[in-house]
């Protein structure tokens, strides 16, 4: 008998029937880029960006119609980075696609044609280009976006964690950026971010290049009344129960955050026997295991963490949503040392993205992080059953 398709996704493309709701997002997403719009897109992450993405590509027809292209740039720190992931994703995109286009790459992009290379066996050209064969990034980079400028068909790029060109030592990358993109009439931009305050100053502050320069989409969590159903629904697909109670349970755990429902129901799907049911002892399981498996990776982003701010984050996490944090009263119930001490502090944790503010409630970013600061140092276990 051929095992069951696990139908709760995590990693990889999705393919529509396991792709959950984001009707009015995605439909938000076509009709600004098909309109002429550029688009910023605000989400937590691993809330399900890229994904909408990559869904909208696929689903729709923006890949018949566009060029679409997809980089994600949180790993980078330098324009030449930047500038490499972008040609490459180009050039590997269009290869398979047109010819004509990827042809039209190399001759275009002269400061770096010599480097590439030619698959023996097909006789076609292969991005063989090294990260130090780009000298000079800004002139490179302009030339991929003279190319993108004379392309065949309208161009989509999708730029995920847009907020780290910030972080880029070179100056004035968001004003060269711009100056590029506002010349392209046939090619439009998505800009995709996790660090909330971070994305909403490039584009809300006048002062920033990208200043009223897109549409803005916040990605918010899937409604329960749309994935509790979802869930339960797939479960019964493959001839196994759930309650909509237990998955409600989970959901509020989370707070909706889609990965690690997603990765919850994942684990939990796979140790639930067909024709059997899915338990809170099972979920509690697949939750453990979670915890379990980012122990060490926790344990490095704590130790890169200052002693005082790592108090105000031990506070913030034993609240779960905690306000008024430079109160006397806050202050003393977590014994923290002083107002000051702790505007400084959650400065540095905001700017880090270690926490984040939602209508002046500080919570911890990442839910799974929160859950095992307080199992390891609040001696505070979560608690699914009233969750």
């Amino acid at each position: 008998m051929a095992k069951a398709t696990n139908p709760f996704i995590v990693t990889g493309k999705i393919q529509p029937e396991y792709f959950c709701d984001r009707v009015t997002e995605s439909a938000r997403l076509i009709k600004s880029i098909t309109n002429g719009n550029n688009l910023v897109i605000i989400s937590p992450r691993r809330m399900g960006k890229t994904g909408l993405i990559q869904f909208c590509y696929d689903k729709s027809d923006l890949a018949k119609e566009y060029y679409t292209f997809f980089i994600d740039i949180l790993h980078t720190s330098s324009l030449r980075e930047f500038t490499y992931l972008l040609g490459r994703e180009i050039y590997e995109t269009l290869l398979p696609r047109s010819k004509k286009m990827a042809d039209l790459f190399i001759q275009t992009i002269r400061s770096i044609s010599g480097k590439f290379g030619f698959d023996p066996i097909s006789g076609t050209p292969t991005f063989n280009v090294e990260l130090g064969d780009i000298n000079r990034p800004e002139y490179t980079l302009d030339e991929i976006f003279h190319y993108l400028a004379h392309a065949d068909k309208p161009c989509i790029v999708a730029i995920d964690e847009f907020q780290q060109i910030a972080r880029y030592p070179e100056k004035n990358i968001e004003a060269q950026l711009r100056t590029h993109i506002q010349k392209l009439d046939n090619c439009h931009f998505i800009f995709a971010g996790s660090e909330r305050h971070m994305m909403q100053e490039m584009f809300t502050s006048a002062a920033r290049p990208f200043y009223h320069s897109a549409d803005i989409l916040e990605l918010k969590a899937i409604d329960p009344e749309i994935y509790i159903p979802f869930i339960v629904g797939h479960f019964e697909k493959r001839n196994r129960q759930i309650t909509s109670h237990n998955v409600e349970k989970v959901y509020r755990l989370f707070k909706g955050h889609t990965y690690y429902i997603q990765k919850t129901f994942n684990e939990a799907f796979a140790d639930t026997p067909e024709g059997e049911e899915c338990t809170l002892v099972t979920l509690r399981t697949a939750i453990d295991n979670m915890i379990a498996s980012n122990d060490t990776i926790f344990r490095e982003i704590l130790s890169n963490i200052p002693e005082k701010q790592k108090e105000l984050l031990y506070a913030i996490a034993k609240d779960g949503e905690a306000e008024r944090i430079t109160s006397a009263a806050f202050i003393k119930r977590h014994s923290l040392t002083s107002a000051s001490s702790v505007q400084s502090a959650v400065k540095k944790l905001l700017e880090k993205d270690i926490i984040t503010e939602i209508d002046n409630f500080f919570a911890i970013t990442d839910k799974l992080f929160a859950m095992w600061i307080n199992k390891l140092y609040g001696n505070k276990e979560y608690n699914l059953t009233q969750s």
